[in-house]
């Protein structure tokens, strides 16, 4: 009202300021004055009550959960719930510590007192202990239920197991003592929460230091990042997220421990070769395996998951290991060596074929997991992490190249045909690349689409144009480490066996000759996977990754760098390109979501690369002379959708280890029962694998 007072007299007082002419004084005179300030105040007052009663109704009818004295509280209950969910009673110690280190880091000067959290970390446990385990993502009350029905059937622990972990499953940790990386001595830069806060808030640093020499392969000047030991080191990528703790657990039931259990981590951003180069991973690895032979007299199960899977037999890193060892220019052991040593190789969402998003995120740094985020979630993600920012960090690790896609046109179709096509499919997925025909909306790229049109391409031709759009310093990585293709002739199959380039596809060498040995292929059916993709590109633009990278230097002397033919004119330019994520097509077939062309498997790995290699190609004595058995199970993926992760019979491609199936197989191929273990199919692999073009 004081306001509306003050407006009414200032506006009396500029009327009756104002010069009046003679004509009208005689009608003032005739007019009373106070009439008119009467009439102007009764106005104003019933205009401001009208204003306050507006206002005391929308306050009136504002909805209770939009208030503060609502979204405060729940702001503290949402921490507290974070905090049983993620943080361990024995986190309280450190918090002192880590506070120091990150004052440090950004030279805060300012003396903390020691405090006593040993009566918070007591009632933190009491509290965490009232919490329903369903609700916990570390533990979901499933924990040792598997072991504990193999054990009540009287088995126990028999033959010692090695557990490969898969791609950034293992965690990473950095033994620099150089200034500008001495803050992170002995902390994971990659897995754990120390990945998330130097992410966060020092992410320029975090990518120097995670990102390898683009030209030898291994550490930059100054950095040095090494695998974490021992079995945290892959137990659980960060506290709340299990990733092999569950397969330990079960095991544990049945009598395992450190003396017949190692798991096995590794540097997985190394190329095969280096992996041995510079930390002897496949020496060390030998020996573990020998030392439990002659410790106790039994050879070994080797269970890998995923990229693991290529670590060591012969899908893409497995065979690796298993070449190496019997080569004689390398590991020494011998033609009989895994015939002597290894009892059964059980491998996991082995993706022994290559992975299609790998093909992506070399290409334009992008995936299924990034193209169909919320808007929101998009633009923070490109702002704090972008996709040439991706690009260059994948194109920088050697080791996610042994997943790149093989067998070309033969295994993953062409123009007209792919063996996993579904029937009434109205574009092929061996159109490994597609463009839309029609120029398409761009507004999310603020780019105006170009009138020449890129033609689809399949698998063969796709590694081709997206190697032309990779550094060179890339390109001669993957010459000099990886073979791609499919070899059907026997001969040059033996004398593959002698050439590194060659050990991570399992279609250009032959499985070791063991005809003992058991070889299990388990693995998820029945969450959509992103197969193939629909691209857009725009104009050509300047493009960084062309240059060479500085302080990049040859270690070999016969090596003069000269690295593939430049884009023309010697200019570092190239067309933009990424994955259309305007275009959507529930209806189709196959199902287009946010540019991806969904196809079957485990959400991870396409049903092809998980198992046409096991139940066709090794079963050909061209790929398999020894004629090791190849049992292949796969699991129906049901998950339970209260639980966050899935539950007991999921099949995800990384919750699988936490599956109640898997865990039961494992533990009845190491308590040596394997012979339960037959063959299961939930899918249409048998009819997709014989379409292959083998021969």
């Amino acid at each position: 009202m004081s306001t509306l007072s003050q407006r009414t007299r200032t506006w009396l007082a500029s009327n009756s300021a104002e010069p009046s002419s003679e004509s009208d004084t005689g009608k003032e005179q005739d007019q009373p004055q106070p009439d008119i300030v009467h009439d102007a105040q009764l106005k104003f007052k019933h205009q401001a009550k009208l204003f306050d009663t507006q206002k005391h109704k929308m306050k009136k009818e504002r909805r209770f959960f939009v208030k503060a004295r609502f979204l405060f509280p729940l702001g503290i209950l949402l921490g507290i719930l974070l905090g049983f969910i993620l943080i361990q009673p024995s986190d309280l110690q450190d918090i002192h510590s880590n506070l120091l280190l990150l004052m440090e880091e950004y030279d805060v000067s300012l003396k903390i007192p020691d405090i006593d959290l040993s009566r918070v970390e007591l009632e933190w446990k009491r509290f965490r202990s009232n919490i329903p385990e369903v609700w916990k993502l570390n533990n979901d009350g499933r924990e040792f239920q598997a072991g504990e029905a193999m054990k009540a059937r009287g088995l126990t622990a028999h033959y010692p197991i090695v557990l490969v972990p898969g791609i950034v499953s293992t965690g990473l940790e950095s033994w620099s003592t150089s200034p500008d990386y001495r803050a992170f001595f002995r902390e994971k830069l990659w897995g754990g929460f120390n990945m998330v806060t130097q992410v966060t808030f020092n992410r320029d640093r975090w990518i120097s230091a995670m990102m390898l020499d683009p030209v030898t392969g291994l550490d930059p000047p100054g950095a040095k990042i090494r695998a974490a030991e021992g079995i945290g080191a892959a137990s659980s990528f960060m506290t709340g997220y299990w990733i092999w703790s569950k397969v330990v657990e079960n095991l544990a039931v049945v009598n395992y421990d450190t003396n017949n259990l190692h798991l096995a981590p590794y540097d997985w951003r190394l190329s095969m070769w280096n992996l041995e180069e510079r930390d002897g991973y496949f020496s060390k690895l030998k020996s573990t395996i020998e030392w439990f032979k002659k410790r106790q007299g039994k050879k070994t199960v080797i269970a890998a998951h995923s990229m693991g899977s290529t670590v060591m037999l012969v899908s893409d890193l497995l065979d690796a290991h298993f070449k190496w060892v019997e080569s004689p220019e390398h590991g020494g052991g011998g033609p009989d060596w895994v015939e002597n040593h290894i009892e059964s190789y059980i491998t996991i969402a082995g993706t022994h074929l290559g992975v299609a998003k790998a093909m992506a995120a070399f290409l334009s740094g992008e995936m299924k997991d990034t193209v169909q985020m919320n808007p929101a979630g998009a633009y923070v993600l490109e702002r704090f992490f972008s996709r040439k920012e991706r690009q260059k960090l994948f194109c920088s690790w050697a080791g996610s190249a042994s997943m790149w896609i093989k067998g070309g046109t033969d295994v993953w179709g062409d123009a007209s045909w792919a063996p996993d096509d579904e029937p009434g499919s109205s574009h092929t997925h061996g159109e490994l690349i597609a463009f839309r025909q029609a120029p398409v909306p761009l507004s999310a790229h603020g780019i105006t689409p170009s009138i020449e049109q890129t033609k689809n391409m399949t698998a063969d031709e796709a590694s081709t144009w997206i190697l032309e759009r990779t550094p060179s310093t890339f390109q001669k990585m993957l010459w000099n480490n990886y073979s791609f293709g499919i070899e059907r002739d026997e001969e040059v199959l033996k004398k593959n066996a002698l050439d590194p380039r060659k050990w991570s596809n399992p279609l250009e060498v032959q499985l070791p000759n063991a005809p003992s040995m058991k070889i299990i292929c388990v693995y998820g059916h029945g969450k959509e996977t992103e197969r193939s993709y629909w691209y857009a590109h725009g104009p050509h633009d300047y493009d960084e990754s062309f240059a060479e990278v500085e302080h990049s230097t040859c270690t070999d002397p016969t090596d003069k760098c000269d690295h593939t033919r430049r884009p023309p004119l010697d200019m570092s330019f190239s067309r933009t390109s990424w994955i259309d994520s305007d275009y959507t097509h529930e209806t189709t077939t196959p199902k287009v979501r946010n540019g991806v062309k969904m196809g079957e498997g485990d959400g991870t790995v396409s049903l092809l690369s998980l198992g046409a290699m096991c139940v066709e190609g090794w079963k050909r004595p061209r790929w398999n002379p020894g004629g090791i058995n190849v049992t292949t199970v796969e699991l129906p993926h049901q998950p339970v959708p209260n639980i966050p992760r899935g539950g007991a019979n999921t099949s995800d491609h990384v919750d699988i280890l936490g599956s109640t199936g898997l865990n039961e197989l494992i533990i009845k191929v190491a308590s040596g029962v394997g012979h339960e273990v037959e063959d299961h199919f939930v899918s249409r692999i048998r009819e997709y694998a014989r379409r292959v073009r083998w021969d």
